[in-house]
């Protein structure tokens, strides 16, 4: 039995979440009121992590956060949710990452500070670890830069162990879409975009055409559509998930919280609709709270849901 079910590498951060009135900015030292703020550890792959842990998978996340107060929410927020700690460590070489999140009912606009981030090099990664799981889940592809250039290694490393691999590749903030990124693709065994990154990853004009791409190379494509749920493509066949009706504070974390839920029905041996339908409702039940980890379901709460939408 090997230690870890899932291995994440942080994008370890905070999100300052503005939301409510006005919330565009305008320069011209222009002052606009809004209605609230959250501050919430942030981070696709740490939000990740902590759903997979709530749901009752052995964790571990591998990164760096600051000895700052926003470093020490994050290893908090990771703590309480059952994540191991055992490879995050702390330094005060560079200040936790931040993203402020400028919140707009079903859009929202991300300013980031990279920071820890892309603080983890591959001197801080012990490679016997890659070993102890059972599965990785690679996110924030685009900004966990310095592991680029090691991704294909430890992929292959890992599944000569037997692990799988999911792949959230975020969105990227240069828009070049390449960075090593289809050279790990074909490895993956699942790919959780939304319909924006899907035709940008792949060139296509419509997502009709990019999931159909995405098709050729892994063998699962989960693709999420927000308040519609998700489509599912594996094995010549296709799955439309709904989402499940909440009252919605906002989205963020909910597509990680998805990756997270499926990760999980996958791992217990779920099939890939019932997969999915996890997915889906961990993710609606994200966003029923502000930050990508307060509404996150526990398993008791997620299996509920789970045997009331497959009736």
């Amino acid at each position: 039995m090997k230690q870890y079910d899932v291995l994440v590498f942080g994008d370890v951060c905070v999100d300052l979440i503005l939301s409510g009135g006005d919330v565009v900015p305008e320069f011209g030292q222009k002052e606009k009121l809004i209605g609230d703020y959250s501050l919430e550890m942030g981070g696709s792959a740490t939000i990740f992590a902590c759903q997979t842990a709530k749901l009752g998978l052995r964790t571990v996340v591998v990164g760096k956060a600051g000895t700052d107060q926003f470093g020490d929410l994050v290893c908090k927020t990771l703590q309480e949710a059952g994540v191991s700690l055992a490879h995050v460590q702390r330094t005060d070489q560079v200040k936790t990452g931040m993203t402020v999140a400028i919140n707009k009912g079903d859009d929202r606009a991300m300013l980031t500070y990279i920071g820890t981030i892309d603080a983890m090099d591959v001197a801080d990664l012990e490679e016997t670890l890659l070993d102890s799981v059972r599965h990785l889940h690679i996110g924030s592809y685009y900004l966990i830069k310095k592991l680029q250039p090691h991704y294909l290694a430890y992929i292959q490393r890992l599944k000569r162990n037997g692990a799988t691999i999911s792949l959230d590749t975020n969105w990227d903030p240069e828009e070049k879409w390449d960075s090593g990124i289809w050279d790990i693709i074909p490895l993956v065994d699942m790919i959780f975009p939304n319909e924006n990154e899907a035709m940008a990853l792949t060139g296509e004009s419509t997502a009709e055409k990019a999931i159909a791409k995405l098709c050729e190379h892994v063998p699962l494509v989960a693709v999420k559509k927000g308040r519609d749920g998700a489509v599912l493509h594996a094995g010549g066949q296709v799955f439309d998930v709904p989402a499940i009706d909440v009252v919605k504070i906002d989205a963020v974390g909910a597509g990680d919280s998805f990756d997270a839920g499926f990760v999980f029905g996958f791992l217990s041996g779920m099939d890939v609709e019932r997969s999915a339908r996890a997915g889906c409702i961990c993710g609606s039940l994200n966003a029923r709270a502000a930050g990508g980890t307060k509404g996150q379901p526990r398993l008791e709460e997620m299996m509920k849901y789970l045997v009331t939408t497959a009736r």
